[in-house]
């Protein structure tokens, strides 16, 4: 809805990381009507900080946005098709929960299901279950994966955990673009700041760590041994083994 974020003249800070995010978002930006303060904009290809939008990389941003006294910050990576907030107290929104408020924008609007990956918060999950009739897919990791998953179970949203926001009626691929203008289109109609929004989804939290893998170790009979020891919680393998418990859940997998 373009008029009602024109409306709303919202002041955003963009980190675009010096790449092709900071000639498109800026002009979507400035389109819909809002104040744009540019940060790392400069498509120069030399990355002004780690691309990856995890809170760590973002301090800049988010002492530019307390300072400019701006609504929110945007962040995308260097192929735009990661999204991720900034609150306008420049903590993290958390790319998690991108595709967790555009799902619930675009489920109060056009009933459907919700597809994400299995690494993904559970926000979704719950937020999708608000919604009568709509129901939540878990894909294997990897947006080939949830693409498969949306098409076979009729999904109007989804993504990945990583701020990946795939809108079918556009085009199935991961697109920061379309993100935000579902976004600011379900914020403009909010009378609430981007914190207090926030505040309303369920709080959960990730740790997501790494473990170096040696050839002599069988990764495969880990992972079964893990399934057949929980066997009583619910277990997916479609990808590693995930164990969902009432209140949290653990994803082991090969990455890559």
């Amino acid at each position: 809805d373009v008029e009602a974020v024109r409306r709303r003249r919202f002041k955003v800070v963009v980190d675009a990381v010096n790449s092709v995010g900071g000639v498109v978002i800026p002009a979507l930006l400035e389109e819909l009507g809002c104040e744009v303060v540019r940060l790392n904009c400069e498509p120069t290809g030399e990355f002004a900080h780690n691309p990856e939008p995890l809170p760590e990389n973002l301090t800049e941003i988010s002492e530019v946005i307390r300072k400019e006294g701006a609504d929110l910050g945007i962040v995308v990576d260097p192929d735009v098709d990661r999204l991720a907030f900034v609150m306008e107290s420049g903590e993290m929104f958390v790319e998690e929960y991108t595709l967790v408020a555009v799902a619930d924008y675009v489920l109060r609007h056009r009933k459907g299901n919700t597809v994400s990956n299995l690494s993904s918060s559970r926000a979704l999950s719950d937020i999708t279950a608000r919604y009568e009739g709509c129901s939540y897919s878990a894909a294997a990791v990897g947006e080939v994966n949830v693409v498969k998953k949306m098409k076979e179970t009729g999904a109007v949203i989804g993504g990945e955990g990583n701020g990946g926001v795939i809108f079918p009626e556009l085009h199935y691929g991961r697109d920061a673009l379309v993100g935000v203008a579902l976004f600011l289109t379900y914020f403009a109609g909010l009378n609430v700041t981007m914190s207090e929004l926030r505040a309303s989804y369920p709080a959960y939290y990730a740790s997501k760590n790494k473990i170096e893998l040696r050839p002599e170790i069988d990764v495969d009979n880990i992972l079964a041994t893990i399934k057949n020891r929980y066997s009583g919680e619910r277990v997916n393998d479609i990808d590693g083994v995930k164990i969902d418990f009432a209140e949290c859940w653990v994803h082991l997998r090969k990455s890559n």
